[in-house]
């Protein structure tokens, strides 16, 4: 069924069809029309676009399929869209047919008249008639759908009918609706093949482990393409009324203990640290911290951890669905993680050695020192000997971070578990050592407190960048102690095992260097002044 055109310039006209639109992707000259540079242009122009890197060539039709009611009709379309770079990525977009003059200027894609009737090819997500519609297919999903567009909709979503449909607001990589301001429908726009993490997770935690903090499964749409593959396309979840993300809740408190250091006139040098990976509760917190950075900050870290424990003892208490059964390190994981780990520190490296004009003072040292220690960082990497290591592998989050943890009263709520964008869909589904979770958090940790620094260095803070600097690196030291202590000690009452003490930081400390490095090379391209905080974890790691 696959389709495929040479990008060409296609007149800005209006192209007659007489085919009826329930027929038109039948009609190999729409088709052809269709996939004209129009739809590129139309394509690179969305915020859900991921290949902007990148030269377009072509785009296939590479699969299509109804969503339809009642003799109401819209059109699902799978396009490939290829690269001169030789890859390609998929993509999903509903489209609708509109007549209206005055509708949805932004997202029209192409003009065209259908037996006369003149009009545009549009996104469907924009028209309410079509939001109505799949709901309307959840709610009334049979238990056993068989069809090629299979709705499911989760025992939860009882008594429901539609009353109103947003959009959520700007997103990235996705398209979420918002039904009666209580439901949100997520449309995967990157899509894979295969069901996709968020649903599998989603759907895991929800009916099978009635995990609380995260938003509650109600529903979903697949597609079972023509090899017989099945394709998330939507994933839809209870809303979670939120005071927003846990990354800029961190921001504003840790902007208050960076205010402090002059209004309580701390002495930063006479400021007691601790162990790197030190397992602390609140009473190992000296009070001369407690008094700087005030118990709220930590009271919030603690509960995080409980929530991030709770998280990994449901995904880690599974023993029927195979996906989902812990297991422990093998030859095969090493293999897979070593050459993983070797190919970014590779491309990393190359990047660090093409942008070392766009470094200075402490960022241009530690990219210095970074290159001195390549060779033992590579080692790092390579001596993974599974064989020392007790603990178990379980499906994790993937992609841990504050920006993915939302903030109601005094609680935290896990969301998005697609995994890491710049990885394979088979990637994202290995089983990992759950510390590769609290890592992610860790490098969120630090980030937060360099960004608080660079963001209000000139307007806020009267101390030298250099010793706020140190400053943050100790309250680091304490906000990853006590996570670690509530963590490990959530997680070893429930029998996950971790491993052995030694094990724990050993495999902490390997996932804090790979985040680190994964780091780098987005803040060397996008935004160099920012790389002094991958790169300044990296070196707290190497020397520790």
């Amino acid at each position: 069924m696959s389709q495929k055109k040479e990008i060409k310039k296609a007149p800005a006209q209006s192209f007659n069809f007489d085919d009826n639109w329930e027929d038109l992707l039948e009609n190999k000259e729409f088709v052809k029309t269709f996939l004209s540079d129009v739809l590129g242009d139309y394509i690179s122009k969305q915020r859900w676009y991921g290949g902007k890197a990148s030269t377009m060539k072509y785009i296939e039709l590479s699969e299509y399929f109804r969503i339809q009611q009642f003799g109401e009709v819209y059109y699902g379309l799978i396009l490939e869209v290829n690269f001169v770079e030789a890859f390609y990525q998929h993509y999903f977009l509903p489209i609708a047919f509109v007549t209206d003059e005055d509708f949805a200027h932004k997202d029209r894609i192409l003009p065209i008249s259908i037996h006369g009737n003149k009009g545009f090819i549009i996104d469907a997500t924009n028209l309410e008639s079509f939001r109505k519609l799949v709901f309307e297919r959840i709610l009334t999903a049979l238990p056993k759908d068989t069809t090629k567009v299979q709705y499911h909709k989760s025992h939860l979503l009882n008594n429901v009918s539609y009353e109103s449909s947003r959009f959520m607001g700007l997103e990235q990589s996705n398209t979420s609706l918002v039904y009666n301001d209580k439901y949100v429908l997520k449309f995967f726009r990157r899509i894979y093949a295969d069901k996709n993490p968020d649903y599998e997770m989603s759907r895991f935690l929800s009916e099978k482990k009635d995990f609380k903090n995260t938003p509650v499964y109600l529903g979903s749409i697949n597609i079972v393409d023509s090899d017989d593959v099945n394709i998330t396309i939507g994933l839809m979840q209870e809303m979670v009324p939120n005071e927003g993300d846990a990354w800029d809740y961190m921001l504003k408190e840790l902007h208050k203990v960076f205010c402090n250091i002059e209004y309580k006139q701390i002495k930063i040098d006479s400021l007691p640290s601790t162990e790197l990976f030190q397992r602390l509760t609140i009473r190992d917190i000296p009070p001369q911290i407690i008094d700087w950075a005030g118990l709220n900050i930590f009271t919030k870290i603690k509960t995080l951890a409980k929530r991030t424990a709770e998280m990994h003892i449901a995904l880690g208490s599974e023993f029927e669905e195979t996906a989902f059964t812990p297991t422990h390190f093998n030859d095969d994981y090493t293999v897979w993680l070593k050459n993983r780990m070797l190919y970014q520190f590779q491309n990393r490296l190359n990047t660090i050695e093409n942008n070392l004009n766009k470094l200075d003072g402490l960022a241009l040292d530690l990219a210095n020192e970074f290159l001195d220690k390549k060779n033992l960082i590579r080692k790092r990497f390579i001596t993974f000997d599974w064989t020392k290591l007790k603990g178990e592998r379980i499906r994790v989050h993937g992609d841990y971070h504050l920006g993915q943890v939302l903030v109601k009263d005094d609680d935290f709520y896990i969301l998005d578990f697609e995994g890491e964008p710049e990885s394979t869909i088979r990637d994202r589904k290995v089983k990992q050592p759950p510390l590769k979770d609290v890592a992610g958090l860790f490098r969120s940790f630090h980030y937060a407190i360099y960004a608080t620094i660079l963001n209000n260095i000139e307007q806020h803070y009267k101390a030298p960048q250099e010793e706020l600097f140190k400053a943050g690196e100790i309250l680091y030291r304490y906000l990853t102690g006590l996570f670690l202590g509530t963590y490990v000690t959530e997680t070893q009452n429930a029998n996950l095992n971790l491993g052995y003490n030694q094990e724990r930081i050993f495999i902490l400390k390997y996932c804090l260097l790979e985040k680190a490095v994964y780091e780098l090379g987005y803040e060397l391209n996008s935004r160099p002044k920012w790389a002094v905080i991958p790169l300044k974890g990296i070196s707290n790691i190497i020397n520790h």
